[in-house]
Order: C-alpha cells, then sequence, then structure tokens
C-alpha cells in the first residue's frame, strides 16, 4: 500500500483502532467512522472497519465496503487481497481468483498472496494453475523458508518434538502451506517416523507437483524407509525436471543396486561416472554396490577415490573401516589425525572420521585413545537424534500386557496361512547376517535383506483413526482383517524376491518388537532370534554408523543397554505366552559348535539338511549389510571378544542391562 501522510492524532487513533481489533472489535467502527469522517476515504481506517465487521461476523457489509474501495483504489494490493481472501470465504471463488491474480500482477513477491490464490484455484477444480501458485509461493518466501529450515535444522534432538507442535500448529492455519510440510517432513524423518514424513510430502506434491525441494526430500524419505521402487519413481522425474541429473542417476543406479538390480545398476553408474568423477559421494555409493556383490579390491578403490577427492569425507573413511578386513596404513592414519583438527569440518563428517580412526585405532591396539575416538563419534551422531528409552519401556508394557495367551487361543487358526517368510529378530550387531547367510546358502531360501515392511504395517495401524489404539485394535479384527494385513507384508515384500524358492528372510532385528503381530497375521511363518553376549552386542552397536536415524538408540551406551534390557524382556514374555514359536541361536555357540547350530536350525524351519550350509562363505549372493564381508569367511572367533578389551569403559551399558548381564545366557525373571 502506497504510504499515507498523517498527522499525530490520526495515526495514534489508527494505532489504538488496531490494537482494538484484539480486544473488543466492537469498538473499532466507531473509531474507523470517526477518522473516516475526518479523512474521507483513509484506506488504512476502511481496511480496520472492514477486519472488525469481519470479526463481528457482517461480511456481506465488509465485501461492499472492500469491493466500493477496489473501484476507488484499484491498484492498492493490500484492498484486493483483503477482498480476495473474503470473497472466498463467501464461497465466490471465481471472483476470488480474479482480485488475487490482481495482487500477484501488482506485488509478485507477495507469498501469501499466491497461496491464496493457489488455495482458490484448487477450490475451483484447477491443479495445475494451483500446483503453480504454490511453487510461486515457496519460491518468493525462499528467504524466510531458509531462515526458517535452518533454525529447524539445528533444532536439538530433545526439541525436536516441539518443533514438530509448531509446525503442526503452523499447518492448522495454513493447511496449503507445503513449505511447512517439508519442514515437518524433515521434523518426522530425525524422529525417526519416515512413514509420516512420507504423508506429509506425498500431500505436498499433490497440492504442488513442481516443488522439486520437496520431490527430493520425498526421495530422501522413501530412501530411509527403505521403500527404494518408490523412491527411483521419484528420481526419475527429478531426472527430467532438475539441473542435478547426475547426482539423482547416481542415486538411482545406489536403489537399482538394493533392489538387486545389479546390471542396471552399474550401467547407469559407468553412464555418469565422467561428469560425477570428482564428486566423492558418487564413489561411495559406487562402493557400496561394489561391495554388496563382493568385488572386493574395486570397492576399495572407490573408497579410497572418496577421499582422495576429498581428505574430509568421512564417509569414504568409514567405508574403508566398515570392512572390518582393511587395514589403514600409518600415513592414513595420520591424514584422518590432520582432518580432525580442522574448524570447518561438520559434524557428520567428523562423527565418520572418528569412527574410522577408532577401529583403525583399534586393530593397533590402542584401545584407549580408540575408545575416545568411539566416544566423540556416538556423541555427535547422538546431538542430532531423538531417542527416549523411557517411552521404549512403556511401549513394552502395553505390548505385554495385550500379546497373552487368552489373545492367541482366541486367535488360533486366524490370518494368512503362508509360512513363506523366515523372521530373522533381535538386537542389531548380533549375528544376524551369519543366520540369514546360513539359510540363504539352502537350495529353498532366498535371502534378502532388513525389511521396513512390518514396521511400516505397524505404524499404519497406529496411524489409523479407530477408537482402539495400536495394539488394542488388533482384538477387534476378524479372520479376514488379520489375513489382509499378513497378504499386504507379503505383497509388499515381493519386490525383493528374486528367485522361486518358496521361503524368503527378513532379518529387521527391531521386528522382535513386533513377533505377537506376526503370530496373528502369519502365524505358520518361522522366528528366529538371534542373540549374542549382551556387552559383545552392545560395544559392537556403539562403533557402528547406523544408516538414517534406524538405530536410534545405537549411539549413548546406557541407551544401548536399556533396550538390550528391553528386548531380552520382550523375548522373554513371547517365550511365556507362545512356548516353542520362537528358535534361538546364541552367537557363542554358532562360532563354538557351528554344524551342530546349523543342523538345529534348519530343523527348526522345516529343511532338509544340504551341505552347502555349511560352506555358506561360498555362497555368492549380494549381501547389503555392513556384516557383508565377514560372512564371505569362515567363522571366527576374534569378533566374539573384542569387547573384552574395552570392558574398562563399559560401566553404563553394564548398569543399564543389571542382571540380563549378570545372568545371561539364561534370562531374569521380569514379571
Amino acid at each position: 500500500m502506497s504510504e499515507i501522510e498523517t498527522d499525530a492524532p490520526l495515526s495514534t487513533s489508527l494505532v489504538n483502532a488496531g490494537s482494538a481489533l484484539e480486544t473488543d472489535a466492537s469498538t473499532v467502527p466507531t473509531v474507523a467512522g470517526e477518522i473516516l469522517d475526518a479523512v474521507p476515504g483513509q484506506p488504512q481506517a476502511l481496511l480496520l472497519l472492514v477486519s472488525s465487521l469481519r470479526l463481528l461476523g457482517q461480511q456481506d457489509v465488509a465485501c461492499e465496503v472492500l469491493e466500493w474501495m477496489a473501484g476507488v483504489h484499484p491498484n492498492l494490493a493490500a484492498v484486493r487481497y483483503e477482498l480476495g481472501l473474503l470473497l472466498g470465504r463467501l464461497g465466490r471463488t471465481k471472483e476470488a481468483i480474479e482480485h488475487l491474480s490482481r495482487v500477484v500482477d501488482l506485488e509478485p513477491n507477495h507469498p501469501a498472496a499466491w497461496r491464496a490464490l493457489g488455495n482458490q484455484q484448487a477450490r475451483n477444480g484447477d491443479k495445475a494453475a494451483a500446483g503453480e501458485s504454490y511453487a510461486e509461493h515457496v519460491k518468493r518466501s525462499i528467504r524466510e523458508l531458509k531462515l526458517l529450515e535452518d533454525a529447524v535444522a539445528v533444532v536439538e534432538a530433545d526439541d525436536l518434538v516441539k518443533a514438530e507442535n509448531m509446525l503442526r500448529q503452523s499447518l492448522d492455519i495454513n493447511p496449503t502451506d507445503v513449505s511447512m510440510m517439508r519442514m515437518l517432513a524433515d521434523v518426522y524423518v530425525r524422529l525417526s517416523r519416515s512413514y509420516l514424513a512420507r504423508i506429509q510430502l506425498s500431500r505436498a506434491l499433490e497440492i504442488a507437483p513442481g516443488y522439486l525441494a520437496a520431490r527430493e526430500s520425498f526421495a530422501a524419505a522413501l530412501n530411509v524407509g527403505m521403500r527404494w521402487q518408490e523412491a527411483i519413481e521419484q528420481f526419475d522425474i527429478l531426472i527430467e525436471t532438475s539441473s542435478r541429473k547426475g547426482f539423482f542417476k547416481t542415486q538411482k543406479a545406489n536403489n537399482l543396486a538394493m533392489l538387486g538390480e545389479f546390471e542396471r545398476a552399474f550401467d547407469l553408474f559407468h553412464e555418469v561416472q565422467p561428469e560425477q568423477a570428482r564428486n566423492p559421494s558418487f564413489w561411495l555409493n559406487y562402493g557400496h554396490t561394489l561391495r554388496t556383490v563382493g568385488r572386493s579390491e574395486e570397492m576399495v578403490d572407490a573408497y579410497r577415490e572418496s577421499v582422495e577427492i576429498d581428505p574430509g569425507y568421512g564417509g569414504g573413511w568409514y567405508g574403508l573401516a566398515n570392512l572390518k578386513t582393511y587395514r589403514f596404513s600409518a600415513v592414513e592414519i595420520e591424514a584422518m589425525r590432520a582432518q580432525l583438527k580442522r574448524s570447518d569440518l561438520n559434524d557428520g563428517n567428523r562423527a565418520s572420521l572418528n569412527f574410522a580412526l577408532g577401529q583403525a585405532l583399534e586393530d593397533q591396539k590402542s584401545y584407549a585413545e580408540s575408545f575416545d575416538c568411539y566416544r566423540e563419534a556416538n556423541a555427535l551422531r547422538r546431538r542430532s537424534l531423538h531417542h527416549d528409552s523411557a517411552s521404549m519401556g512403556k511401549e513394552l508394557a502395553k505390548l505385554k500386557a495385550f500379546f497373552n495367551p487368552e489373545l492367541f487361543r482366541e486367535r488360533a487358526g486366524l490370518g494368512c496361512p503362508s509360512a513363506d517368510p523366515i523372521f530373522i529378530v533381535g538386537m542389531v550387531r548380533a549375528g544376524s547376517t551369519l543366520i540369514e547367510q546360513v539359510l540363504s546358502s539352502h537350495s529353498l531360501v532366498e535371502g534378502t535383506m532388513e525389511l521396513p515392511d512390518l514396521t511400516d504395517i505397524v505404524i499404519e495401524l497406529k496411524s489409523r483413526r479407530t477408537k482402539g489404539a495400536y495394539p488394542e485394535m488388533l482384538a477387534d479384527m476378524d479372520g479376514a482383517a488379520l489375513n489382509a494385513l499378513g497378504e499386504k507384508y507379503l505383497e509388499l515384500t515381493r519386490c525383493q524376491r528374486k528367485t522361486s524358492r518358496p521361503f524368503f528372510t527378513d532379518k529387521t532385528g527391531g521386528n522382535f518388537w513386533h513377533v505377537g503381530l506376526i503370530q496373528l497375521i502369519l502365524p505358520n511363518a518361522r522366528i528366529i532370534d538371534a542373540r549374542r553376549h549382551p556387552l559383545g552386542c552392545s560395544f559392537s552397536i556403539f562403533k557402528q554408523v547406523f544408516p538414517a536415524q534406524t538405530v536410534g538408540y545405537g549411539y549413548d551406551l546406557s541407551e544401548i543397554g536399556h533396550n538390550y534390557r528391553y528386548y531380552v524382556e520382550m523375548m522373554a514374555h513371547i517365550d511365556k505366552v507362545l512356548p516353542g514359536k520362537v528358535h534361538r541361536v546364541f552367537h557363542e555357540d554358532m562360532v563354538d559348535d557351528t554344524e551342530g547350530e546349523i543342523r538345529r536350525l534348519l530343523e527348526f524351519c522345516g529343511l532338509p539338511f544340504e551341505e552347502s550350509c555349511l560352506r555358506f562363505y561360498e555362497t555368492e549372493r549380494s549381501v547389503r549389510t555392513s556384516s557383508s564381508e565377514q560372512v564371505r569367511k569362515p567363522i571366527s572367533r576374534k569378533g566374539v571378544e573384542t569387547w573384552q578389551h574395552y570392558e574398562p569403559w563399559l560401566g553404563p551399558v553394564k548398569d543399564a542391562l543389571g542382571d540380563v548381564l549378570s545372568l545371561y545366557p539364561q534370562v531374569p525373571h521380569f514379571d
């Protein structure tokens, strides 16, 4: 609006009238009227009058005043904006579009007007125009959005829930604000709720298909949730519309590898290599794919290439360290030390470098210095993650109360009868990849990876607006509903099955929380519990980087100990209410009596013994976990006892474990 020359008394009256809008709108028409008597047509007074009339429910009168003002002041964007909003509220959509279109002509850098115009265009059924307007809203808000995004990005983990509430309240006020949806989705990812992030971003793209930043976030959230094929669909769109085609082709190649489409993946890597040759993340992703298929020498070369391009690139250093079989030279160790002295290194690179240096020093038997590196790396990672051990304890109590013998007696015979899945549950780093490799060496079993599908089913159930919360809602489901959930799991996992073998593995360790659900929806599925010495398992977790917030408890020794204890308690409850349902494999026993443990494992799964299972390390298959190099070698005792060198510093995990540690391998009485 053009500046209006006002004397002091008029200015004071306008300020007082504006304040009255928030306290007693009924007084504003009188004050505004007095101003208009003194200065006929005064625009600010007219807008105050309109606002008060609207608050007092006299919208038709307010509309008449605004229409008169628009006629008198046709180029005042503020008048047309208020009129457009009011016409929209009155359901006069086409007229609202006309006035709001004029606003953005007069003031193209009016973000709120673009959003309001998009709302009216969407209401009028013109989704294409609405999408363009919403994209303009984001474009015109870019400076303010960047400030807000930066503020949200540095929010400490413990304040993430507050940030979530703030963004949700903002969306309650402006439900089509796609930029807020994107920021809320980013918070959800940090809260390990990628399913909810995907819902927000899908909605944002439905409103504004051209919002490329949201599409990038959507693809990233799909990757966090291991929805590789769906993410590829987004990468294909970005390849066509974004200037960063090479980057997105690399991401697509990585996802093709995760789906087992290795020939297509390598073709794409080789296609983009010339333009991405100086991008360290290209070589890291390429190295990961080479590792998956067992091309060890090329893999090492790729990781080395990434750190030659950028010596501070922590991902490349950690890629080498995470092989567990690579030995760093003295020159490489000094190079990592030098990079850690840099003041400009971001937390992500600093954490990965510390993890890598910790492994290098461990190999040199410099255990105290090695532990300092691990401790620093974990502190950096933990700072950005949200994990609430107390809430996990409450969840455990709820699951134990619901999944009782009576429930399973009542539901016997229901669910999907398929016996295809073999679930390998337990803590991460407990030997599940070894068990999967053994089973995958059998002619009837296909090994896959950690599959997100059961967790996603649980999250979807929790998000349903029903009378009961999860898991209580399961009590109201009939046989058809439970069968449908089992079939849904099989359908979701189908993309990972590349052979005609009748059985397949799902080695998502965290599914120990969902054994009760598995029994209800897939009662014939086999369940194997991979268990390892509490300190060996806990320390192995502590020195591992996990992808994209999948193991939120893994960066604090006390939280690792509490989670291990919750796991043991949950499985003890399952043993009690479903005796014989779970076959337990202790990693130490697998090392000491490999053949005996493998024979018992196959017998539990109903599989005939095959000699190839004893020679599992000869099996050629893709292994998409951090233990890929280890399971390609015969079993060794080395990893079983590593934690003993670090026992002096493991007090926090010991305290959290309590009698779970002192009684191992026996189990305390929890009830």
